[in-house]
């Protein structure tokens, strides 16, 4: 039966009318995964002179030992935002005479063919195989073995479920991101050590090879939970919640803004039931540790903001980045609807500007924690925040009436370039490189407070100036939106 499906999904996409470029990206990524395959092959067989060379004065097998775990904790973050599920469409099937069974063993053996399943293969499985069975032997080689392969599995099955889960309840999603955050915060300021959990973990293994059949009985035990999950909200009727609910969600903090409140709460609930923009929007959430690469204290103490200013800018905007980038676009499914409708396109606008400054503020707000690096660093945000609540978000609109690309909210993001045209790149110039232009003037002067001053000024100056900017949008907006709706009927 696994065949027939597999047979039938090969004949959907043959006969889709997209085939065309679907075949085109799909050879594109397909040669984007041959090049990481090869440089995790390349890793794999270099493991130890690439150890010796990063820590040299640490023994080979424990730091290879300490390095596992670090891995398949950056797996999880890796693949909760590229791992897509894997699909079918069981409605043709619901009249057939097909257990539940069947269909749920599909979707796990779908599950195991993943890119990110091979990657710690090739990457462990050679230094396991030269040196670790050169130093313990066989019965140590197959402890390693059972270890990883536990692990992948492990990984994989969990952010199904917790992919699952979060279709009802986005609170699973931020859990396991939480959890990611904590473990490398702890890690990071030393108070959990993941290489010295990790290396004790395949130390014991090492010693005690029959130690891995735990690891194994945890993979399995992630495995039955995800089918036991599948097999009963497998049926469509089945996804909901077994209780009725209001179909239309209230958020009462949207009330006070009236009509353009009442806009910004539906694009909410659009952004939270859709699979790409819920997945732009919660990226914001993943960037908040960006600032760990850029804000060093060398740099703190010597008052070069120039060189933190990318991430900060890049962090309090990121959502003009990733959501708002696609502007209007996110709607292009009812675009037509939208301009059939008594909606005033003043109060349309004005609710895209109430989303970004919303999302800017929050972001500032939770970023406040690199305070313990340096309070200068709050500086630094805050005219990055002024920057793009006041000259970034009114940028985005104005180039979101250049937009006619299509966009299907409902496939994934990871490797998904539909909807990607020339504006993004316009877009990405000025929002990224104009507070540099700001600043440089005073760095070079030797006077980074009246640079972060002047950058701040300017965006509060365009946030006094939002209605003037309103306006010009509108009328672009006007002018144009019988070709954007005509570009997103493609």
């Amino acid at each position: 039966m696994i065949s027939t499906f597999l047979n039938h999904q090969w004949k959907s996409f043959w006969r889709s009318r997209n085939k065309g470029s679907s075949i085109i990206v799909q050879i594109i990524l397909g040669l984007f995964m041959l090049y990481l395959l090869a440089v995790a092959i390349g890793v794999g067989f270099l493991m130890p002179v690439l150890l010796e060379k990063t820590l040299p004065k640490v023994n080979l097998i424990e730091a290879f030992n300490g390095l596992i775990l670090y891995y398949f904790m950056l797996d999880i973050a890796m693949r909760i935002q590229l791992q897509e599920l894997p699909t079918l469409s069981i409605v043709p099937y619901l009249h057939l005479k097909i257990k539940r069974k069947t269909i749920v063993n599909f979707l796990n053996v779908r599950a195991l063919i993943n890119f990110f399943n091979f990657l710690p293969l090739f990457i462990f499985l050679p230094f396991v195989f030269t040196r670790i069975y050169s130093f313990y032997g066989a019965g140590t080689l197959a402890g390693y073995v059972c270890a990883i392969l536990s692990l992948t599995m492990l990984n994989n099955f969990l952010i199904l479920y917790v992919k699952r889960k979060s279709i009802n309840n986005i609170a699973y999603f931020g859990i396991i991101l939480l959890a990611v955050f904590v473990l490398m915060g702890l890690d990071y300021y030393h108070i959990v050590s993941i290489r010295s959990l990790s290396n004790t973990l395949f130390t014991g293994i090492a010693l005690h090879p029959y130690l891995s059949i735990i690891l194994a009985a945890i993979a399995f035990a992630m495995f039955k939970l995800n089918s036991a999950f599948l097999s009963a909200n497998l049926y469509t009727e089945e996804l909901g919640s077994k209780e009725q609910k209001k179909v239309s969600t209230d958020y009462a903090f949207f009330n006070r803004f009236g009509r353009v409140g009442e806009l910004a709460a539906l694009e909410f609930k659009l952004i939270l039931r859709h699979k790409r923009s819920r997945t732009a929007f919660f990226m914001s959430i993943l960037f908040l540790l960006y600032g760990f690469i850029f804000y060093k204290e060398k740099l703190v103490a010597n008052n070069e903001f120039g060189k933190m200013l990318f991430a900060a800018v890049f962090m309090t905007g990121i959502t003009l980045v990733n959501y708002g980038q696609f502007m209007f676009a996110w709607q292009s499914a009812h675009f037509d609807g939208l301009l059939v409708n008594k909606i005033d396109h003043r109060d349309f606008i004005k609710a895209k500007y109430l989303l970004f400054t919303l999302s800017s503020t929050i972001i500032t707000i939770l970023s406040s924690f690199y305070v313990v690096i340096s309070y200068k660093i709050l500086f630094i945000h805050l005219a990055a925040y002024f920057f793009n609540i006041g000259f970034g978000a009114t940028l985005v609109l104005y180039i979101a009436t250049f937009n006619r690309k299509r966009l299907d909210i409902t496939k994934s993001a990871s490797f998904n370039w539909q909807g990607v045209g020339a504006t993004q790149w316009i877009l990405a110039f000025p929002l990224l490189l104009l507070p540099f232009v700001i600043y440089v003037p005073f760095g070079m002067m030797n006077q980074p407070y009246w640079g972060l001053l002047a950058l701040g000024i300017f965006g509060l100056t365009a946030l006094l100036l939002r209605n003037f900017f309103i306006d010009i949008i509108v009328k672009r907006f006007e002018k144009e939106k019988y070709k954007i709706a005509e570009g997103f009927r493609e």
